[in-house]
């Protein structure tokens, strides 16, 4: 019975943090998409790098992910959450102190990543690359999200939690478990930690994680996104309500499964790989139900695409979800890895998601919610037009130049002739191949950022020319009554249960999440005790820091896979010991350079010398940019003592004397290699400097013998 009186309640919405994300959104998108225009091109013009150590591919590539995935797209989530959350729960965000504090907490984050990765702080985990401090800012300001988002439920004015609300409740729960379980690591120093995962027990928790950062960051928000702004931009109801469910808890469970498709052919155990494949075939159906919801809720407006040219960007967002939702089981397929993966395939494939999908729906969002904040008219229809036709021929170059480069590059790597020999046995042929593709890369790229450009244009215009009661706040006269008047059961009885919700929420991530990760932290299970290998000496770990610094990983893999072609042009396939005290593993996702996991010893001291200053002195047509500061640069070997100290508690088993004399140790093995490089015509005095560290790394790859 209801025994509440109906009360007129006036609720002024805070929009004033909504229009901050939604600047910065647009802000951090030129840089976003500049630094990615950058990297494009530092691929076919390797001169491009600059001979400047902070804006190589290899710092420059995580800087662009980063500013793409968490400044860009992070930005737009809260923007469109803060904006569509207090409508739909017609109260104000419970804390204006507290939306403040994430928006400027978030925002000195993003600083600080653009500030240190440039300078070579990193993990070397892809997307999870920004080290420990910063780790713990990311935790604090999102744990300052959660409180003022569950305490806006708490108090709402509406009981049923609308389909949106769901996906972002699934958002804050999940990005919350996935980045604290992944960064969990221990210091060596103010900018510099090793995780507390080695081996495959790192290759697994890393893409759990970087899988499902791309689930529950670029995906459960935007749907999330989706299923508000396209029936209010159309002012039509969602298709299916039974259908968004099915969508909603299909998608959450079956998505936390899937991070090992990324890891297929690897060393990481057959069951494993299996259970990701399987998972990842699932997930085309809950995904493409989410499009079909989508675009049918368009069904009977479709001419409104004349008259509210915006709803173009959301319709090709959802089209480019489709595809890559499809592309992306496809991918999972074992046969089909075989041949796309360590390829630009797999690049084609993530940008037609990022900028199809994630750019598109955001660009939508922003042409929609900026007018209204504003309370003003776009200031052109005719800007808009132009930037989507721009934006979507820059994708479709992207895409299609990546996926004809990344069947080239697998095709070629793979053929081997009826002898049994490989029919292109240097690298460098695939790379000539396709370096004309990889400047219609950049062609792409190119004609994206104009088109943002124009939109960053047609917005400054609207917000000059909007009318200044536009500074007024929206509000909404809310009749409260009690919430049992209208009786509801099944799912819809869940939707009036916030914290019910959001226990199921966590449930259903949790239990896949669960049973993929704990089988691999017992190691032992999985080493052959008469394989086990020796740790790196001293030199050899301070050079896998320079290695990890430099960014490396992102151009070269340490895995072989088990397939002939792989086997015969690098060796025999690689096994769990061998990178089992690898703190991070560092086995990568991509080849634009050969495999490096048996590098070791193939090329004398003086070669990896001469290739680091000079690539092309060694490979007349290497795009792999110098590294001279390498031989200016000087090795911390004092350092040593704390880092050997630190693996020594991880586990890894260093005696007493090399972790009480790791400096002493490492600077005998580096006078060794540099007198080595001196004796065959190479410069005098280098025993001091970061290159011998790094040679001596690359020299261990491969050759580590069997513990005595």
């Amino acid at each position: 019975m209801n025994t509440s009186s109906n009360v007129v309640e006036k609720i002024i919405y805070d929009d004033d943090v909504v229009k901050k994300f939604a600047i910065a959104t647009m802000a951090w998108a030129v840089a976003a998409f500049l630094f990615g225009l950058i990297a494009a091109i530092q691929i076919p013009w390797w001169p491009a790098n600059l001979n400047m150590e902070w804006l190589t591919f290899g710092r420059m590539r995580p800087l662009h992910t980063n500013a793409a995935i968490f400044a860009f797209g992070g930005n737009a989530i809260f923007a469109g959450i803060y904006h569509s959350s207090q409508r739909l729960l017609k109260t104000r965000m419970y804390s204006d102190t507290l939306s403040r504090i994430h928006f400027w907490g978030w925002q000195l984050i993003i600083v600080a990543a653009a500030i240190t990765l440039p300078l070579g702080y990193s993990q070397a985990k892809e997307y999870a690359e920004l080290e420990w401090p910063i780790d713990i800012a990311i935790a604090a300001v999102w744990v300052v999200f959660a409180v003022n988002y569950f305490m806006t439920i708490h108090r709402r004015r509406e009981k049923h939690l609308y389909v949106a609300l769901w996906f972002y409740i699934a958002t804050i729960i999940t990005v919350a478990v996935l980045h604290i379980v992944n960064s969990i690591e221990i210091p060596v120093a103010f900018m510099k930690s090793y995780p507390v995962y080695a081996g495959i027990q790192d290759a697994m928790v890393q893409w759990w994680y970087g899988h499902n950062a791309v689930a529950f960051f670029l995906t459960t928000p935007f749907l999330g996104l989706m299923y508000y702004y396209i029936p209010k931009a159309a002012n039509r109801p969602v298709y299916s309500y039974r259908l968004s469910i099915i969508h909603f808890w299909s998608l959450v469970f079956i998505y936390i499964w899937a991070g090992p498709h990324h890891l297929l052919y690897t060393s990481l155990p057959e069951w494993a790989q299996t259970l990701g494949m399987i998972f990842s075939v699932m997930l085309l159906a809950p995904s493409w139900g989410g499009m079909i919801n989508g675009l049918l809720t368009l069904k009977g407006s479709w001419h409104l695409l004349r008259t509210q040219p915006l709803l173009k960007f959301f319709v090709a967002a959802l089209t480019f979800y489709g595809m890559a939702t499809f592309e992306g089981p496809l991918l999972s397929i074992k046969s089909v890895s075989a041949l796309g993966h360590y390829t630009d395939w797999i690049v084609g494939h993530v940008h037609g998601g990022t900028l199809g999908w994630n750019g598109f729906l955001t660009f939508g969002m922003l042409y929609y919610m900026i007018p209204k904040l504003w309370k003003t008219k776009l200031y052109s229809n005719k800007l808009l037009e132009n930037h989507f036709w721009l934006g979507l021929a820059g994708v479709i170059v992207y895409y299609v130049s990546m996926v004809v480069a990344g069947i080239t590059q697998g095709s070629m790597w793979r053929a081997v002739t009826k002898e049994g020999t490989l029919v292109y046995p240097d690298f460098m042929e695939t790379v000539v191949r396709i370096v004309p593709l990889y400047w219609a890369r950049a062609l792409g790229g190119t004609l994206f950022l104009i088109g943002f450009l124009l939109m960053c244009y047609n917005i400054y215009m609207t917000i000059k020319l909007a009318p200044k009661q536009s500074k007024e706040p929206d509000a909404v006269e809310v009749t409260r009554t009690g919430y049992d008047e209208v009786p509801t059961t099944g799912h819809r009885k869940l939707e009036g249960m916030g914290f019910v919700f959001s226990v199921l929420a966590f449930l259903a991530i949790a239990v896949g999440s669960f049973i993929e990760i704990y089988p691999t932290l017992s190691l032992h299970r999985y080493i052959n005790p008469t394989q086990v290998t020796d740790p790196y000496t001293p030199l050899e770990l301070a050079g896998r820091g320079v290695y990890v610094r430099e960014g490396c990983y992102v151009c070269h893999s340490q895995q072989i896979r088990p397939i002939v072609s792989e086997v015969l042009r690098y060796g025999p396939a690689s096994t769990i010991e061998e990178s089992m005290w690898d703190r991070p593993f560092q086995w990568g996702s991509k080849r634009t350079g050969p495999d490096l996991a048996r590098v070791g010893k193939k090329y004398p001291n003086l070669w990896h010398f001469s290739h680091m200053i000079d690539p092309r002195a060694i490979t007349p047509n290497s795009i792999m940019p110098n590294y001279p500061w390498l031989a200016d640069k000087d090795t911390n070997f004092i350092r040593l003592r704390k880092e050997v100290s630190v693996m020594r508690l991880l586990g890894v088993p260093y005696d007493d004397n090399t972790a009480a004399n790791a400096d002493g140790i490492a600077q005998k093995q580096a006078k060794e290699i540099a007198a080595d490089i001196e004796a065959n015509g190479g410069p005098r005095g280098m025993e001091k400097k970061e290159i011998i560290a790094l040679i001596a790394y690359l020299q261990s790859l491969g050759q580590k013998g069997k513990a005595q």
